[in-house]
């Protein structure tokens, strides 16, 4: 969504906060450049469906002047240590920088709401832009060709859902802690800690680090059953859903 002014300033980040990728950065320092600050926490699935569209931008517009942070707010005790966090960076291939937010700190100078989270400030430091949850890839990344005055072919979808004009089914809700029973979604996640082993209607998953697992992946939204086993040695945090296309004929 478009600021509806053009005068609300980008907030500091607090100083003595742990970095990966980089010094720790001032965003008083950022003049001068686009700076695109994204929330987001390795543990929750619509982040790591957002993150591919993330690490584009900073691929195709860094050399341009556009400068990318995500800001990685733990929203679970699993995600909460900074070794964890540092290991899934590196585990996800993120190259730009990133900023470790365990206490909330940045969240709070936000008033942030939620996962994922996207600002776009002006090479004035103001904010353009600003989006909540997944979707509007498309609307950002034009946004980010104004303010750097470039332009060429943005990113295709990543998946068939994230099409603007796809017909998607709203899932299930989230569940806290293990959850075996009905559900409606394209894919099933579970969010785990610990090492050891999961099955999910069957299948083993090998879980070597905390994150989000996923579980069932169908090619459209489909009405099914969840059947989870969790071994010792693992938790399971929570299960969610993510949605999926809306099946031919629905």
């Amino acid at each position: 969504m478009r600021a509806p002014v053009d005068t609300i300033p980008a907030p500091p980040f607090p100083k003595d906060l742990p970095w990966v990728n980089v010094a720790p950065l001032r965003m008083d320092q950022q003049i001068g450049r686009p700076v695109l600050v994204e929330f987001w926490d390795f543990c929750r699935p619509n982040s790591l469906r957002t993150l591919p569209y993330v690490k584009a931008w900073h691929a195709r517009y860094a050399a341009d002047g556009l400068r990318v942070i995500s800001v990685h707010t733990p929203g679970f005790a699993a995600s909460r240590h900074e070794d964890a966090v540092r290991a899934a960076v590196g585990r996800l291939a993120i190259e730009h920088p990133v900023c470790i937010d365990a206490d909330g700190l940045v969240w709070s100078s936000y008033d942030n709401e939620g996962w994922p989270a996207r600002y776009l400030f002006n090479a004035d430091g103001r904010l353009h832009e600003f989006h909540f949850g997944e979707g509007a890839y498309l609307e950002t990344e034009l946004a980010i060709q104004d303010l750097l005055g470039v332009e060429r072919a943005p990113l295709d979808p990543v998946r068939p859902e994230d099409e603007p004009s796809a017909r998607i089914v709203i899932p299930t809700p989230d569940v806290a802690g293990p959850y075996s029973g009905p559900y409606v979604a394209g894919t099933v996640w579970a969010i785990l800690d610990g090492r050891g082993t999961v099955r999910a209607n069957g299948r083993e998953i090998a879980v070597e680090h905390p994150g989000a697992y996923v579980l069932l992946e169908h090619r459209t939204s489909v009405e099914g059953a969840l059947d989870l086993e969790v071994s010792g040695g693992v938790e399971c945090v929570a299960v969610c859903f993510s949605p999926g296309l809306a099946p031919p004929g629905a």
